[in-house]
C-alpha cells in the first residue's frame, strides 16, 4: 500500500464510508508475495516512506521481471533496480525505463514533481558510473539533483567555480576515486550534510578504493559521513532522505 492509499484509506475510515473492520482487512492485507525465490515486501513504504528497491547483481532477467510485476500488478510506481548489467536489462520484459551510466532500471517509472535539491558533486570523469547511480537514484525518489562533474583536488578551481550550485543543495554527495580528498574539501565549504561516496577508481596502492574510504572516515570536515566503496545507491538515498525530510520541514513553516 502506498502512501497516498494510506491517506485515503484513513480518510474513508474518518469520514465514515469505511468501518474499522473494513480498514483493518485492508490493512492486514498481504504484507509480501511469496514467489519461491523472492518475498516482494508490499509495507516497505509504510515503515520507511520508500518502496522495497531490487538489488539486480545476482538475479535472472525473468526474477528481476517478476519480481517487478508484482509490485505493479499492487499499484507500485518508480520501482528501483539497482546494478542492472545491459545486457540483463535488454531481457527483462515489463514496462522499464533503463539508464545504462548509473546501470539503474524503474518499473512503473512516473514523472512526479521533484523537490528541494541535492548536489552530487564528481572529483572525475572516471567515477561518473558511481556519482550517476547516486544522482538517478536521488532523482526516482523525488529529489531534485544538481550535477557537478569533474571538479577533483587537482583543479580546485573548477570546484569554487561552482560553489553557487553546490550550497544552494540541502545535501551533498561527494564521489572520488583516488586519494578522495574531494569530500573533506567539500565539506569544509558547505552548511549541510555531506554523503561522501569512496570509489574504486585509482592505481596499485588506493587498494580497489580501500585508500579512498579511509581518508573519507578520517576527514578533518565536520557533518561528512560515508559510505561503502562504489554505493552511489546508497548515497542517493540518504541524501534525499535528508533532502526530503528539510522540503518537509520548510513546509510546514
Amino acid at each position: 500500500m502506498t502512501d497516498s492509499e494510506l491517506m485515503s484509506l484513513l480518510s474513508s475510515v474518518k469520514d465514515g464510508g469505511l468501518s474499522l473492520e473494513e480498514a483493518f482487512a485492508k490493512l492486514s492485507a498481504e504484507p509480501f508475495a511469496d514467489l519461491g525465490f523472492a518475498k516482494p515486501d508490499f509495507k516497505r513504504e509504510v515503515r520507511q516512506g520508500r518502496g522495497e528497491v531490487i538489488y539486480g547483481g545476482g538475479k535472472t532477467a525473468e526474477q528481476i521481471a517478476a519480481i517487478g510485476a508484482a509490485f505493479v500488478n499492487k499499484g507500485f510506481t518508480d520501482i528501483i533496480i539497482t546494478r542492472l548489467a545491459p545486457d540483463k536489462a535488454a531481457k527483462v520484459t515489463g514496462e522499464l525505463w533503463y539508464d545504462a551510466v548509473s546501470r539503474i532500471g524503474v518499473f512503473a517509472k512516473s514523472d512526479k514533481a521533484k523537490a528541494g535539491c541535492v548536489a552530487v558533486v564528481c572529483a572525475g570523469t572516471s567515477d561518473l558510473p558511481v556519482a550517476e547511480e547516486a544522482a538517478v537514484t536521488a532523482e526516482i525518489l523525488g529529489s531534485k539533483v544538481e550535477r557537478v562533474y569533474d571538479v577533483g583536488v587537482s583543479g580546485l578551481h573548477r570546484l569554487l567555480a561552482n560553489l553557487d550550485v553546490i550550497r544552494s543543495a540541502k545535501a551533498v554527495v561527494a564521489v572520488a576515486g583516488m586519494e578522495g580528498a574531494l569530500a573533506s574539501v567539500v565539506g569544509g565549504l558547505v552548511s549541510v550534510p555531506v554523503v561522501a561516496v569512496p570509489t574504486s577508481v585509482g592505481y596499485g596502492a588506493s587498494f580497489g578504493g580501500v585508500a579512498a574510504l579511509l581518508s573519507m572516515l578520517n576527514s578533518c570536515s565536520s557533518g561528512v559521513s560515508v559510505v561503502n566503496i562504489d554505493n552511489g545507491f546508497g548515497a542517493g538515498y540518504l541524501a534525499d532522505m535528508i533532502n526530503r525530510k528539510y522540503s518537509q520541514l520548510n513546509s510546514k513553516h
